[in-house]
């Protein structure tokens, strides 16, 4: 007989104090609630909680210490018509779990209903074919780990995944590939400060599922979009074969990161689980308590509304469910010390009911958190429901994967017409998305690229999606692609992907060049490449991951990339905290403009220059004394003066260089010379030639 001592309703979730573990969980529905504990031998012993206060049933197990593996039974209503799906014969997951051992085995036993007749309940165990919730030991040497805390406006984000980024590399020990400790290896830390990297946004290490069809087809959610546990770091990604190990790990991953001065982004699923629709399994929070975790049809309550494209949609509306994931986000930062979070499909975090609210309840709940409100909150401002597109559109202190900057930059130097008004307002951080809500450059997060679509060696050599190996009949993935192959379809002739290199490096300087936070997807400066598929969520092999052998061949992009990580660096007139207000700047000596259009003759830019829709070309005087803000102490900045020279036309251009702006230039950045740069001093008044689709950055001396 196992002790029970009558525990305490917080925290949620497994605690372990020392001595023994407080058990607490939340359910509404449930009549009865059991603790399964399970031994080495996994044979199972059931422990019926007798406390009940505010629907949080607990106990606490003296004794029962880290590694010990849990789940529950839920006793209550079946009645999927009104919602209500208690099964006490499927094994639960805590929500609340800190850490998960094994994974989900497809079997019938794990759906609530039988294959046969989804209209009768399936009394199936479920035990043999779930996970198992882990008591882990909170404790861990911290030492003096310090969040790096940089500005957002000094920012450089460099998305990546767990395993795809590590799994091939060949200076990081086999053994410890793939994993959270393959991110903390010094080989991955020198090559991201060598890109000037500052923060790391690691794709959803959350505990995910690989969804039952998936597996069918041979293939897995590599992605990760699909969490069970909001708590658990992702098991797979650990190399300890310790129970639990994923946790200490994962902590001494992000400690070597700070001591690198880089921070630790999580892209978070909160919008949806992987339970998935009325056909999907019963793994936690279908079986504790359906109609307090997730959005219903009302008329029909066994459906799940879906505004995520996954299924089903959580609960915000439901107090408890917005405790979840506040309880969530803050134990990542308190206990585990990450430094932000970028929200998968946040419109769904806003929907109060049928629409996006920028002030509903989630946002208010994060706006006045003492924790939460001071890390960095990245929002991808869309999902799949009724007016999803939401960017700009989020409150004061959050940032947003900027969607239209993407579009703008690759209709640009694809030569899409009528695009260069869009591009001066992408290039200079977005102004008429931002501005109006007091929010500055750094709340457009740029990017090119990113998981979601072509890499960018694809961008440059696709037309189309070429997604066969995911066995949907090239149906899945977007089909605005936005890009251009450089005249020939996958790989090509030298002359193409001589082209194709340099619109790469185009892409490059125009991302670290532009005002707000650039973001790089991992391996693009390597050249990596999935081979036409933009889509790879289900592909954990060689068509995802980054092939470290391009080192090598790619040495030229890779070198590159970090000149433009250093000159953005150097120069904060290309990481302004404040947008350009296009006129004289009172203290400036020259009485010059903070910035200036200028058209390839060195005029400034007319309103007919703008207009005239083939027009590809153009040139920017950024004025490095005209700043207007002081650094962390109090101490004005002052910058050298740039002139960009943008020539997206497929042929050259001869840019006549201002009188009125500087009389001597010299160019620090030639994409169209990727190693040796014209290292003559340019007069003003002379005829500079930029070769067509290239990019050639000027500094005043």
């Amino acid at each position: 007989m196992i002790e029970i001592w009558p525990g305490d309703p917080y925290p949620l979730g497994a605690t372990y104090d020392g001595a023994g573990t407080n058990f607490a969980l939340f359910t509404e529905a449930a009549e009865r609630v059991e603790l399964c504990l399970f031994d080495e031998e996994n044979r199972e012993t059931r422990v019926t909680f007798t406390e009940c206060e505010g629907f949080v049933w607990h106990g606490y197990l003296p004794g029962v210490g880290p590694g010990q593996r849990y789940g529950y039974r839920v006793h209550g209503p079946y009645d999927p018509r009104r919602g209500q799906r208690c099964n006490p014969a499927k094994l639960l997951l805590d929500p609340y779990a800190k850490a998960v051992e094994g994974d989900v085995n497809w079997d019938e036993a794990v759906y609530d209903y039988r294959f046969s007749d989804p209209e009768s309940r399936n009394d199936a165990d479920s035990a043999a074919f779930v996970p198992r919730s882990i008591v882990i030991n909170p404790f861990f040497g911290w030492g003096h780990d310090r969040p790096p805390s940089t500005p957002y406006h000094n920012t450089v984000i460099y998305e990546a995944h767990v395993k795809g980024l590590t799994i091939n590399h060949p200076k990081i020990p086999e053994r410890i590939r793939g994993s959270y400790a393959a991110i903390g290896h010094p080989e991955i830390i020198d090559h991201l400060t060598a890109l000037g990297v500052t923060a790391i946004e690691l794709m959803p290490v959350h505990q995910f599922v690989t969804d039952h069809v998936l597996v069918e087809r041979g293939l897995t959610n590599y992605w990760g979009y699909n969490s069970i546990g909001f708590f658990a770091p992702h098991n797979a990604y650990s190399s300890t074969g310790q129970r639990g190990g994923q946790v200490l790990e994962f902590k001494a991953m992000v400690k070597a990161l700070h001591e690198a001065n880089i921070e630790v982004i999580l892209d978070v699923v909160y919008n949806h689980t992987a339970e998935g629709n009325h056909m999907g399994p019963t793994l936690s929070m279908r079986g504790i308590d359906n109609t307090g975790y997730y959005r219903l049809v009302d008329d029909d309550r066994r459906y799940y509304l879906d505004t995520t494209g996954t299924g089903n949609s959580l609960f915000m509306r439901s107090p408890h469910v917005l405790q979840m994931i506040m309880d969530s986000l803050r134990y990542w930062v308190i206990e585990m010390h990450v430094d932000g979070f970028r929200f998968d499909l946040a419109a769904t975090l806003a929907r109060e009911l049928h629409e996006v609210d920028r002030l509903s309840a989630f946002f208010d709940l994060v706006q006045q958190d003492p924790v939460l409100s001071q890390v960095k909150l990245i929002a991808e401002p869309w999902d799949v429901g009724p007016g999803g597109y939401q960017v700009g559109n989020f409150p004061a202190r959050w940032t947003e994967w900027n969607g239209m900057y993407r579009d703008t930059i690759r209709d640009l130097w694809r030569g899409e017409p009528a695009s260069l008004p869009e591009f001066a307002s992408r290039l200079t951080g977005s102004s008429d998305l931002y501005q109006d809500d007091s929010r500055r450059p750094a709340a457009s997060i740029n990017f090119v690229t990113c998981h979601d679509g072509f890499t960018l060696q694809d961008l440059v050599s696709y037309n189309g999606k070429h997604n066969e190996a995911n066995g949907e009949d090239n149906r899945d993935g977007t089909d605005d692609n936005r890009s251009w192959n450089c005249g020939e379809e996958g790989p090509a002739s030298l002359a193409i992907e001589s082209l194709r290199e340099q619109q790469k490096r185009n892409f490059l300087t125009t991302l670290f060049l532009s005002q707000g936070v650039p973001m790089i997807s991992h391996g693009d400066e390597l050249g990596r490449t999935q081979r036409g598929n933009n889509n790879v969520y289900c592909q954990d092999n060689e068509l995802s991951w980054v092939d470290w052998s391009d080192v090598r061949e790619n040495w030229l992009l890779l070198e590159f990339t970090r000149r433009l990580a250093r000159l953005r660096a150097d120069h904060p007139v290309f990481r302004r905290r404040r947008f350009f207000y296009g006129r004289p700047v009172r203290g400036s000596e020259e009485n010059l403009s903070d910035i200036a259009w200028l058209t390839p003759r060195g005029e400034k830019m007319t309103d007919a220059d703008w207009n005239v829709g083939y027009a590809r070309s153009l040139a920017v005087f950024l004025n490095g004394e005209a700043i207007t803000e002081p650094d962390r102490r109090g101490r004005q900045i002052v910058d050298d003066s740039f002139l960009l020279l943008f020539n997206a036309h497929h042929d050259v251009i001869k840019f006549t260089l201002p009188k009125d702006y500087g009389e001597m230039w010299l160019t620090e950045i030639d994409t169209a010379m990727p190693i040796t740069v014209d290292t003559r001093v340019c007069r003003a008044g002379e005829s500079v030639p930029v070769v067509g689709r290239s990019v050639r950055v000027l500094r005043r001396v």
